[in-house]
């Protein structure tokens, strides 16, 4: 059974650089066709600053921390044991190639269901600018799956 005292509990804070080539490549790698997500001029001409970031992507940005496996760390999991539950993003504004953004990752809920067979974590990273606007909000739930009830 996973440790529900440390729901509420906030990852140390981290800084990213959005960076163009690694947008176009996402971009790229999902099958995206506007051309904001690829050509600066475009982009500036769709009133952006630069090239857009793709509205998955703060899943990527969410890695860019020391320990990317943080969560499984702090909870004990076994990586082999997880599933992928769902991924959800909230913008505030856009976020374009060349922002610095200040990242704030928290556990935001534990339960369980099926009498514990599949345990949840739904942690939330929120995105905000130098000046400390909100910019996104992430939220990825991962599954913990168990060979039987605890």
């Amino acid at each position: 059974m996973l440790d529900r005292s440390k729901t509420g509990y906030e990852f140390p804070p981290f800084q990213v650089e959005v960076e163009k080539g690694r947008l176009r490549l996402f971009a790229k790698a999902i099958g995206e066709t506007n051309p904001v997500y690829f050509d600066e001029t475009l982009a500036r001409e769709a009133g952006y600053r630069s090239i857009l970031m793709p509205p998955t992507f703060p899943f990527c940005l969410g890695r860019e921390i020391p320990d990317p496996t943080d969560t499984l760390t702090l909870l004990n999991i076994d990586l082999a044991s997880v599933l992928h539950g769902a991924q959800k993003f909230q913008f505030h504004a856009g976020i374009c190639a060349g922002d610095i953004l200040y990242g704030q990752k928290r556990i935001m809920d534990i339960y369980d269901k099926k009498n514990g067979a599949l345990e949840f974590v739904e942690v939330k990273t929120d995105f905000r600018d130098r000046e400390g606007q909100l910019l996104c909000e992430a939220v990825q739930t991962i599954i913990v799956k168990r060979k039987s009830p605890p």
